[in-house]
């Protein structure tokens, strides 16, 4: 269905599930997510903009590390933010910023920023009450463009649109004027996590409803002293345009556009579409999906869209709160990773200059060191079409400039954080049955990857030490920019090395397979008795001294850890949990040790490494409670309705796909494995509606059974782990609560 089209009686949706969608959550804390409107996975996302504040309270982006355009604690409004990331843990994006004012034109955000009120958000829609001006401003979104609706007081109005300020750290616009209501321009992005390489440019194009009475560009230049009050009497340093009719170029640029005798509550609308092929397709994609600005048809549009989705699972039982935690969560497991083509077809091809087509949904935003462990698992179970196209994204970028991904920005490899988890990602899909990709061409790519000398191998730059001594030392040279993170890039490895062995010997290539299952093993040489935790290990071989293995909590900088302490990584070895626990000393001492880092605070439920940590007890018969008792503390302390009820960056719906899984009653703990583990869900009856192209059965029925032990799947009885092709086969599954204190 074409986004603008009228919706028949058969496409309408029942969008009683949007009262339990709360977009604020997550939009403090560090979530870093934003109650902007958006659709699912859409390019396009319209997000309040309230890191860059004014003259008199200044909380600029600048000024702290804000990775988000919005937090629900700023209070100073600059505007609306195109394209927003959600969730992530740098700054990127978030520009080509409008807004509304009244009265004299003024172009300084210090200045014309306002504080706001009357906050409104749901799935698609935004709506805020502009203080100083008396304005009501409204957002929703199509695939490619937003809606604006600005409903003003009498008198004169101004539309502005800001290229000077935004999330990037990038700088450099242009702005060209196509009609009195029409303009198209560039934004340059990228540097994201400080790579200077990864730069990219956004296109737009802006359309306002209604002849504006004056228009014009502004730039922002050094004071002239003598001729400045000539040039810009009411702007400072601020040049302003009032007859200039062609293009501009510059750092600190913008387009105004006023409005003179509005009448009383005279509503102007603004659309924006965007592209990162070109102008022209931005204007394309605009007339596409809003030929006319029409606010109340794209809402509508919007929340049918997002009703449809979110009807995929249905939840009975539980509180209103414990659905609204559900709900938002799996609607910001919808936002990423987003479609980048255009309506005709075009994308950036991966790290070139130059345009692809594709008949397709292109995906990008893939922040795959965090949502491998889960999001991806999820889309397969639940949106196997979207999950189906995500992977075929990922091998064409691999024909494009012969890698895979890592972490990828609209075209751009942007190689934060470690590993190489696309691996595990392509594997797991493909052994869950969706194989509508070239599954030789990802083989090739995935044995390159594995098997290349760090000295050409983008994926795995030390690769060199790992495959002759089966680990990582310290003070192995990288360069991908992440420092010495020795022990975290060897244990990503592993997983990714135990997930290509399935698919090497299910190939008939035994010997790669045997190889790889042997190098998946390698983390026991990191195993130290001494501190009874995964070590660094030196060059020449002896462990780390001296070490303290509680090092690296909050974020601190440690020697062989990323982003967490030894604590936080010592289980994860998700692909051998019963040879961990050889190591530890059987499976009693390994269950003791893995309660104490809940019991002792030693968890950190704001990242990934530990993220599978509380379902790793469904290994050992007899202490699966030990899950059910965790999972439900970690989801009543953690997640939460509220604005800080996500416990850190969301990482692009990764830790709300946590939440999601969780709460319905089962984890894939194992990346590139198709199983799951289980615990008491929160809801009494979950169903999931699968999609008939993918799966046999229709629906998957999930419900709390009483007291018990186990699961009973279509009748037959099994414990706290299933396949995933059980699991869809069975078409119900009864999953007994076993919560209780542990010993």
């Amino acid at each position: 269905m074409a986004t603008g089209s009228a919706l028949t009686a058969m496409e309408r949706a029942d969008t009683a599930v949007l009262r339990h969608v709360n977009p604020f959550i997550g939009t403090t804390n560090f979530g870093a997510t934003n109650p902007g409107a958006v659709v699912p996975n859409g390019l396009m996302s319209v997000s309040p903009f309230n890191v860059t504040g004014s003259a008199m309270n200044r909380y600029d982006k600048d000024s702290r590390w804000w990775s988000t355009p919005y937090d629900v604690t700023n209070s100073y409004l600059t505007g609306f933010s195109h394209v927003n990331l959600s969730g992530v843990g740098c700054p990127e994006l978030g520009s080509v910023i409008t807004t509304a004012t009244t009265g004299p034109l003024n172009v300084d955000y210090h200045e014309y920023g306002t504080t706001y009120s009357r906050e409104t958000a749901s799935p698609g829609y935004y709506s805020a009450y502009l203080e100083k001006y008396d304005i009501l401003a409204e957002m929703s979104a199509t695939e490619r463009t937003s809606a604006e609706r600005y409903t003003f007081p009498s008198g004169r109005g101004n539309i502005l649109v800001n290229l000077g300020i935004g999330l990037t750290n990038e700088t450099g616009a242009s702005i060209r004027r196509i009609s009195a209501t029409e303009i198209v321009g560039s934004r340059l992005m990228g540097t994201f996590c400080y790579n200077p390489d990864a730069v990219f440019t956004m296109y737009f194009a802006v359309r306002v409803s209604k002849t504006p009475t004056a228009s014009g560009f502004w730039k922002k230049q050094p004071a002239m002293h003598g001729i400045e009050a000539e040039w810009a009497p009411d702007n400072g340093t601020y040049k302003i345009y009032n007859s200039y009719a062609r293009e501009i170029a510059g750092d600190d640029i913008g387009y105004w556009f006023t409005f003179d005798d509005l009448a009383d509550q005279e509503q102007i609308e603004v659309s924006v579409g965007v592209s990162f092929v070109s102008a022209e397709n931005a204007l394309a994609n605009l007339n596409a999906e809003q030929p006319q600005c029409d606010f109340e048809k794209t809402l509508e549009n919007a929340r049918q869209t997002w009703a449809r989705e979110l009807n995929k699972i249905e939840v009975e039982g539980g509180s209103d709160k414990q659905k609204t935690v559900f709900y938002t969560a799996l609607y910001h497991t919808l936002i990423h990773p987003n479609i980048l083509q255009d309506v005709n077809g075009q994308y950036p091809l991966m790290e070139s200059g130059n345009n692809g087509v594709t008949d397709r949904n292109r995906y990008t935003v893939f922040s795959l060191w965090d949502t491998y462990r889960n999001l991806h698992q999820l889309m397969t179970l639940v949106y196997p079409e979207k999950q189906n196209d995500m992977v075929h994204s990922m091998i064409e970028m691999y024909r494009e400039w012969g890698w895979l991904p890592k972490w990828e920005l609209y075209g751009r490899e942007t190689f934060t954080m470690e590993g190489d988890p696309a691996i595990p990602v392509i594997v797991d899909t493909w052994r869950k049955g969706l194989r509508d990709f070239d599954i030789d061409l990802a083989y090739e790519a995935m044995k390159k990857s594995a098997t290349m000398p760090g000295k050409y191998n983008r994926m795995r730059p030390d690769i060199d030490p790992y495959i002759e001594r089966g680990y990582i030392p310290l003070g192995t040279h990288h360069n991908d920019n992440s420092g010495d993170n020795s022990v975290s890039h060897a244990l990503e490895y592993y997983v990714a090395d135990n997930a290509l062995s399935w698919l090497a010997r299910e190939r008939g290539d035994t010997d790669f397979a045997r190889l790889l299952e042997q190098r998946a093993k390698g983390y026991k040489h990191y195993y130290s008795k001494e501190s009874g935790t995964l070590r660094p290990i030196n060059q020449d071989g002896t462990f780390l001294a001296p070490f303290n293995p509680r090092q690296g909590e909050n974020f601190e900088p440690v020697a062989g850890f990323h982003e967490g302490s030894a604590w936080n990584y010592t289980f994860f070895v998700p692909h051998d949990i019963k040879g961990l626990a050889g190591l530890m000393g059987g499976n009693k001492q390994f269950v003791s040790k893995l309660q104490s880092v809940f019991d002792n605070g030693l968890y950190d439920p704001a990242n990934e490494p530990d993220i599978a940590y509380p379902y790793l007890f469904t290994h050992f018969a007899g202490q699966e409670y030990r899950t059910s008792n965790e999972v439900g503390r970690l989801l009543d302390t953690y997640f939460t309705a509220e604005p800080d009820g996500i416990p850190g960056n969301d990482d692009a719906g990764t830790m709300s796909a946590w939440a999601v899984f969780s709460m319905i009653g089962l984890y894939p703990d194992c990346p590139g494995v198709p199983e799951y583990a289980l615990t008491e869900p929160t809801f009494d009856k979950v169903t999931i509606h699968l999609n008939p192209d993918y799966y046999d059965n229709a629906t998957l029925v999930i419900e709390k059974a009483g007291k018990g032990h186990g699961a009973v799947a279509q009748g037959k009885k099994t414990g706290y782990r299933i396949s995933h092709s059980d699991l869809v086969r069975c078409g119900n599954l009864k999953i007994h609560s076993n919560a209780k204190k542990h010993k």
